[in-house]
């Protein structure tokens, strides 16, 4: 009886863990979708219904003519690429920063508690102050706001610290601290440039504006070469594909050239910069 009650409780407890771990499993893939589907916005809708009607009315006044479609090609996915690799490499550069910045602060916290007397007078007030100085701009980063005022505050209760215990630092550990605050205070201004300006808007607004335009000369050209021996889906669905892929890829690169709002797949998790994470 005893070990057939064992064997009952055992399989409970596998029962159990399997169905966490189902739950988990279909969670990480609702997440992962979700984020997939970010790409799909009004815009996409817009180039769609778009590509539908100009399809139809094509159709419709028999309009059909061939032109060669690489100079218009080039004209859209060569500023496009060149902004996707402006925003990755933002990216990229964001990531190296905050690393500096983070990896700064607990350089700081080591040199000004390196004597024991140190962290007797100063561990719980410096902590306190490097923490509000890493919260504070990983906050300003995560949201869309210009103003600087509440992380140069932040910043600036370190200089007053170190002005009010002028006396108690050794001058070494002085000298040491300032040096690194000085590559915080870099790191954050570069940061804070990464979070205001952005890749070239007249060239977002060019790739947008010949992206609408493309179906007005792309579809009379594939109506004239595939229309006529093949079925009206296949020009509907050679469109649309097309608009789909460049929408989707415009989408993509507004989405990367700015990396810390979360929304995107390939954005940057601001959380794993705090410094009690």
């Amino acid at each position: 009886k005893k070990q057939k009650s064992c064997k009952k409780d055992d399989f409970r407890i596998l029962k159990i863990h399997f169905n966490s771990l189902t739950l988990s499993n279909i969670t990480n893939n609702q997440r992962i979708i979700t984020k997939y589907l970010t790409i799909l916005n009004y815009r996409t809708v817009i180039v769609l219904v778009l590509s539908v009607v100009i399809t139809y009315a094509c159709y419709l006044f028999n309009v059909r003519f061939n032109i060669d479609l690489t100079l218009l090609s080039i004209a859209i996915i060569f500023p496009l690429v060149f902004s996707i690799r402006g925003s990755f490499r933002r990216r990229e550069n964001a990531m190296e920063h905050l690393s500096e910045f983070k990896s700064t602060l607990h350089t700081v916290e080591h040199y000004l508690l390196s004597k024991p007397e140190l962290v007797d007078l100063f561990a719980t007030e410096v902590r306190a102050i490097l923490n509000d100085i890493n919260t504070t701009v990983l906050d300003h980063l995560s949201q869309h706001d210009d103003d600087m005022k509440a992380t140069d505050k932040a910043m600036s209760k370190m200089a007053t610290f170190m002005q009010q215990h002028h006396d108690n630092i050794p001058r070494q550990v002085k000298d040491k601290v300032i040096r690194f605050m000085k590559d915080m205070h870099e790191s954050v201004e570069n940061l804070n440039a990464i979070h205001i300006h952005r890749t070239p808007i007249s060239l977002k607004a060019y790739c947008l504006i010949f992206i609408n335009i493309f179906p007005f000369i792309y579809t009379p050209t594939i109506i004239m070469n595939v229309g006529a021996s093949q079925p009206i889906w296949i020009v509907y669905g050679i469109v649309i594909l097309t608009q789909f892929i460049l929408i989707s890829l415009y989408n993509i690169q507004n989405q990367l050239e700015y990396p810390f709002d979360s929304i995107g797949i390939d954005d940057i998790n601001l959380e794993n910069f705090r410094l009690e994470r």
